[in-house]
């Protein structure tokens, strides 16, 4: 486990240390935004592929029994998952992660209507809905940081958005917006969200599915 565990401590590190502002400002005026982002993304990239590597590796350390029905929950709510992380890295957003707020309309928030963090919810409902199939000390360990992650992004994201706006144009783009998904189901903007997106979800929801027992070495139970 202490691969693991490193490789836990350096990923935690690198989602910590760049959002802060003594660090990150040098960072941004040597580099640029762009570069900056970029080898932001690069790092990133290089870890995660680590935190996989050291996550195959790791013992199998048994927690509690495998059941059927928590090997249906991926299946079930991955679709929702798949189709919030399409639709935020795809569509204006001033609050969350995306390709930026530049054009965002408040009175068509697309899928900020739905959440104003769809990324995160997206990964938070993956890394939930695998906790209770994997029930060993190494996937506890990696699918409850990626919700712990997930869920306290959302509000990291929000203050340092919030910090960077003037008060009025916060709550111009605020208001109507929700953090939890769905509480208001009712005000949902299909129009905005766009049938393309629906359809980009389902398909990566399909190219996961089909893909996780040539890659993960684990087939769904829909294929049982």
């Amino acid at each position: 486990m202490a691969e693991l565990l490193a490789a836990v401590a350096v990923f935690l590190l690198s989602h910590m240390l760049p959002m802060r502002p003594r660090l990150r400002q040098p960072l941004e005026q040597r580099l640029g935004r762009g570069g900056f982002l970029l080898g932001y993304s690069v790092l990133s990239l290089a870890i995660i592929y680590w935190l996989a590597q050291a996550f195959a590796r790791a013992p199998f350390i048994p927690l509690w029994p495998w059941m059927l029905w928590a090997a249906w929950l991926p299946v079930v709510l991955m679709p929702l998952a798949c189709i919030l992380i399409v639709a935020g890295a795809s569509s204006k957003n001033p609050f969350s992660l995306g390709p930026g707020s530049k054009g965002y309309d408040p009175k068509h928030p697309g899928i900020v209507s739905v959440t104003r963090h769809p990324l995160l919810w997206g990964l938070g409902i993956w890394a939930g809905t695998h906790i209770p199939v994997n029930g060993d000390a190494a996937g506890l360990l990696l699918f409850a940081l990626m919700l712990l992650l997930s869920l306290v992004g959302t509000l990291t994201l929000e203050r340092s958005r919030q910090r960077k706006m003037e008060p009025q144009q916060w709550q111009h783009f605020h208001r109507g917006t929700v953090n939890l998904p769905f509480r208001a189901f009712t005000r949902i903007d299909w129009r905005g969200i766009g049938w393309l997106r629906l359809l980009g979800g389902l398909l990566l929801y399909l190219m996961l599915l089909f893909a996780h027992q040539p890659v993960i070495g684990i087939a769904p139970p829909v294929f049982y």
